[in-house]
């Protein structure tokens, strides 16, 4: 089977005047990285895309994330080759094309470089082009007929997040207070480095020494460099983390787990 792919980042007007979306609140609802049909038409049809397993796509600051986008679809005749275009906001824009696997299914890969890539027209991936990305694909079946979908699927690109916890003094008598403190940073793909992500709702959870289940204990907001503190009493050994659900531009991190021994 052959198969080749080319990626490109550039405006979208480079692309027969395709606008990619533009950023999205963090409060977005972003369409579906997976989608199927039951049926098989005798016509070409589209009947979803998965992006990265499902997943959303986290890009640190210096490491390149591939991923693979499969298109699925239909066609009497069997497809057989794809054009795919990953477009995002401040037009964002991938694109490959592929030869089709199988009748039903087309799958390239993407590779994404938060530094400056000299072997990818020397762009670099801004803080701008994080949050809700779109798939669109033009596909070809063996029988010479072609089939272009706009918005076949989507998916997060997104920065990744590291999230730090210290619960003290350890041990600790039962009954005397506990501090946890912490910081929750997000990669910057402007300065490749990690910063504080502020204004951000953070809870504190609490896991029993002989429990596997963690429960929320309070709710905080980082500060002005994404600092978190707060003070709990001492009642049984376990553990202390923060953890932080993620936004549209940013994912989700849970920190590793601190224990305290309470005598």
């Amino acid at each position: 089977m052959t198969r080749h792919a080319v990626v490109a980042l550039t405006l979208a007007a480079a692309v027969g005047g395709l606008t990619a979306p533009t950023a999205l609140a963090d409060s977005t609802p972003v369409p579906s990285s997976t989608s199927s049909a039951s049926t098989v038409p005798t016509d070409p049809v589209i009947t979803g895309v998965t992006v990265n397993g499902g997943k959303d796509v986290v890009v640190g600051t210096t490491e390149r994330k591939t991923f693979t986008v499969t298109v699925h679809g239909s066609d009497d005749s069997g497809l057989h080759f794809a054009d795919v275009d990953l477009l995002g906001p401040n037009v964002g824009f991938y694109t490959t094309d592929t030869f089709c696997e199988s009748a039903t299914a087309c799958t390239t890969g993407f590779t994404v470089d938060p530094r400056r890539d000299p072997y990818n027209e020397g762009f670099d991936l801004s803080n701008a082009n994080a949050g809700a990305w779109y798939v669109d694909t033009l596909v070809d079946t063996n029988d010479g007929t072609s089939l272009y979908t706009r918005h076949a699927g989507g998916f997060r690109l997104q920065r990744a997040a590291r999230l730090t916890v210290n619960a003290a003094p350890e041990p600790v008598a039962k009954g005397r207070t506990i501090t946890v403190t912490g910081k929750l940073t997000r990669a910057n793909w402007d300065s490749y480095r990690y910063a504080g992500y502020t204004g951000q709702t953070v809870t504190l959870q609490f896991r029993p020494k002989n429990s596997d289940t963690y429960t929320t204990v309070k709710t905080l907001k980082t500060d002005g460099t994404g600092n978190l503190r707060t003070t709990v009493k001492a009642a049984t050994d376990g553990y202390w983390r923060w953890n932080f659900a993620g936004t549209t531009t940013t994912a989700p991190k849970k920190a590793t787990g601190d224990y305290v021994d309470v005598r």
